[in-house]
């Protein structure tokens, strides 16, 4: 086989979610889109806000001279000066476009991040669950994989999170709200982990990152509000999307924030600049930089999110299932009835037509994802399936 064992065991690792999604897509052919409900992959189905659609209209009718043509790899001054501008009103930081890198994407801002700190062998700390693909990335760039436990409501452990950071612990890749969870990490729990990680880069004499995946910061309930890393460690660089809280994306357009105070700040604008060239981005997509300028204190009316969470929540747990009620994005990860978490969706998937991902994708045993960025009336069809499943397994009577 031509494939390189490196890639045979990404594809391995990182292809339950795709998989779920492409045996939907198999499911619906055979039995009928209106008799499979899918709930196995973040893909939004709300409609970008009228913001959005204002700007591309504006752009589409006044066109700029090379406006579809490159621009310097960092991407162009007065977008990276607007992100910027919103990113000091949330910090109270003084960000301004000397520190913003427009990027492909989160996924694409994250690997550019590695890419840019990571020498051979360097270790990159993760909590478990996990979005699958942060083992790829940590991959992709030598890096060493290292994933911790998290407690009975998936937050870090603090004490196993400073037992486990060493001479080669370059980074903490971590992303709050989480995916699949739901979790937020608090303002609390931020500052004693910089704590931390301030005390054993004092103790080793090296630098130790935040990268903080953020795509999920602005879609939070309840009234909680989004505590930046930045806020609490200097040497933490923001990785972010608008996929989520635009609803676009399949866009793929998102930026790198690095502290302003961060060590050698320059050097590493400038290693992230080129490793946005030679990882083959070159520069974020022209058109949609402009497009998001002007919009970046917008987002998706997070309220139809908030019914989402609260009726599947709600009817889970009436079920009898255990979970954790999200704080934030769109996923929600109850326990398994049964240990076998692979065996309960497949079950599920066969017996029911509901698609769900199983926690062994996310690193850990016995749970389930289910999205709820979908149409209410697809919630609604999915809960006969869940409900049958919980009294297969004596959830309920």
């Amino acid at each position: 086989m031509s494939v390189s064992e490196r890639v045979k065991k990404g594809m391995e690792v990182g292809s339950w979610i795709r998989r779920m999604f492409e045996e939907g897509i198999a499911m619906k052919k055979k039995f009928g889109p209106k008799n499979v409900y899918d709930l196995s992959l973040g893909n939004p189905v709300m409609e970008p806000p009228p913001e959005f659609k204002r700007e591309i209209k504006r752009l589409a009718d006044h066109p700029f001279k090379g406006m579809h043509g490159y621009m310097e790899n960092a991407g162009y001054p007065e977008t990276r000066a607007a992100v910027g501008a919103q990113l000091s009103k949330e910090t109270g930081l003084k960000i301004t476009e000397k520190d913003v890198i427009m990027a492909v994407g989160a996924a694409g801002a994250i690997n550019v991040a590695l890419k840019t700190i990571l020498d051979p062998g360097d270790e990159v700390i993760v909590f478990i669950p996990w979005f699958v693909d942060y083992f790829n990335y940590i991959e992709n760039h030598d890096g060493v994989v290292k994933p911790l436990p998290t407690d009975e409501n998936f937050m870090p452990r603090l004490d196993v999170l400073e037992a486990n950071i060493g001479p080669r612990t370059k980074a903490l890749l971590i992303d709050s709200p989480n995916n699949p969870t739901g979790v937020l990490y608090s303002a609390e729990l931020l500052k004693k982990i910089g704590e931390i990680l301030r005390k054993k880069e004092a103790e080793y004499g090296t630098e130790i990152f935040i990268v903080s995946d953020e795509p999920y910061k602005k879609i939070l309930y309840d009234g909680l509000e989004y505590p930046s890393p930045l806020n609490f460690h200097r040497h933490s660089i923001v990785c972010t999307s608008h996929s989520k809280d635009l609803s676009i994306a399949g866009e793929r357009i998102g930026y790198i924030a690095l502290h302003p105070d961060c060590t050698h700040h320059d050097d590493m604008i400038k290693g992230m600049v080129f490793c946005t060239r030679v990882l083959g981005f070159i520069n974020a997509p022209a058109f949609l930089q402009n497009v998001v300028t002007r919009i970046q204190d917008v987002t998706i009316p997070v309220s139809e999110y908030r019914r989402n969470r609260d009726f599947i929540y709600n009817n889970l747990v009436r079920m009898g299932y255990t979970v954790n009620k999200p704080q934030g994005a769109f996923y929600i990860f109850p326990k398994c009835p049964i240990e076998d978490d692979v065996a309960f969706v497949h079950d599920l998937q066969n017996e029911h037509h509901v698609l769900t991902v199983p926690g062994v994708a996310f690193g850990i045993h016995g749970y389930f994802r289910l999205v709820y960025c979908v149409e209410h009336e697809l919630l609604e069809k999915c809960m006969p399936g869940l409900e049958q499943m919980a009294k297969k397994h004596g959830l309920m009577k």
